[in-house]
C-alpha cells in the first residue's frame, strides 16, 4: 500500500479522548529519542509531518495521524529519561498500558531501539510485556546509518539473542531515516498487520 496521504489527527491524553476506534492501528513505542517522528515521517514521505526534537520527551500525549483515509498510526510518548515529574512518568506508563490493551483496533507496536546501544533494562522490560501479553510487535534498530554494516548486524545477533532467551520471535527490522534503509519492508509490516 503506497502512503500518499498522510494528516495529524489529534493528540489524546489518555485512552478515553482517543478517535473512535474506527481504522486499523499501528503505535510506535520506545525510548524517547530513539526516532519515532522521524520513523512516521520517514514512511509518509512528509519531513515535517511528525514533529522532531532533539529534547528528550517532546510527545507527551499520544498522537494520531491518519494515513491514506484508512489506517492511523500513533506515536505514544517515549519512555526513558524524558525531564517530567515521576509522577507524570508514571502517568503516562499507566495511559500508555490502557491504550496498549484495550483498543481495539490496535494492529502493531513498533517498539524502536537505537541500533548503537544495547536494549536498556526498560526496552527489555517492555519486550517482555508486550510478549506476556501476547500483543503483536516489531523491533525496528534505528539510526543504522551511525554504525557500519558489521556492526549493524552484531547490534542486530544481540537483540535476536535477548529475543531468543525471552522465547519471542518477532519481525526484526535495521533501519534509518536518513538514506531510508528499512522504511521499505516497516511499510509491509504495517501493510500485513493492518490487514489491506
Amino acid at each position: 500500500m503506497p502512503f500518499k496521504k498522510a494528516d495529524f489527527v489529534t493528540s489524546a491524553p489518555s485512552l478515553d479522548v482517543c478517535p473512535d476506534p474506527y481504522f486499523p492501528e499501528i503505535c510506535f513505542a520506545g525510548r524517547s529519542n530513539v526516532g519515532k517522528s522521524s520513523l512516521i515521517n520517514a514512511l509518509v514521505d512528509h519531513k515535517g509531518l511528525a514533529r522532531t526534537s532533539n529534547v528528550p520527551g517532546k510527545t507527551q500525549q499520544m498522537n494520531y495521524y491518519q494515513v491514506n483515509d484508512k489506517l492511523f498510526l500513533v506515536d505514544l510518548p517515549g519512555f526513558g529519561y524524558a525531564q517530567v515529574s515521576k509522577e507524570e512518568r508514571e502517568r503516562w506508563g499507566r495511559d500508555i498500558r490502557d491504550y496498549l490493551l484495550e483498543r481495539s483496533t490496535l494492529r502493531l507496536v513498533l517498539h524502536l531501539v537505537d541500533i548503537r546501544h544495547e536494549p536498556s533494562d526498560l526496552d527489555e522490560e517492555f519486550f517482555y510485556w508486550l510478549g506476556t501479553n501476547r500483543l503483536p510487535f516489531a523491533v525496528v534498530l534505528s539510526k543504522a546509518d551511525k554504525l557500519s554494516y558489521n556492526k549493524q548486524k552484531q547490534s542486530e545477533m544481540r537483540l535476536k539473542r535477548i529475543l531468543d532467551e525471552m522465547n519471542i520471535e518477532v519481525p526484526i527490522v535495521v533501519s534509518s531515516t536518513k538514506d531510508k534503509k528499512g522504511i521499505g519492508e516497516v511499510k509491509q509490516l504495517i501493510t500485513e498487520f493492518a490487514e489491506f
